[in-house]
């Protein structure tokens, strides 16, 4: 959900995105990017440059995917201080 939210701000190269996320290895960006690519939720431009340049962005499907996502956040805050914390028995 991190990667789709940062791509909502419009398309990015890997580099921008783990800067963007902060804490996210290339190996697991790059899987999660992939799978994104997969689902149909992101889509990759290949520029024929040198140095090659690859740019992610959101896919029809991954902008309607966010509006679920916002509204879940947006949840979340309401909520958050209500909801019941895990306790040992």
């Amino acid at each position: 959900m991190v990667v789709l939210y940062s791509l909502s701000y419009g398309a990015a190269r890997p580099g921008d995105l783990r800067r963007q996320i902060g804490g996210i290895s290339q190996k697991v960006l790059t899987g999660t990017l992939r799978r994104l690519e997969h689902n149909g939720l992101v889509e990759r431009q290949r520029y024929a440059e040198a140095p090659p340049r690859v740019e992610y962005s959101l896919t029809t499907a991954g902008k309607d995917l966010l509006v679920p996502i916002r509204a879940l956040g947006d949840w979340a805050e309401v909520y958050a201080d209500r909801l019941p914390t895990e306790s040992k028995p």
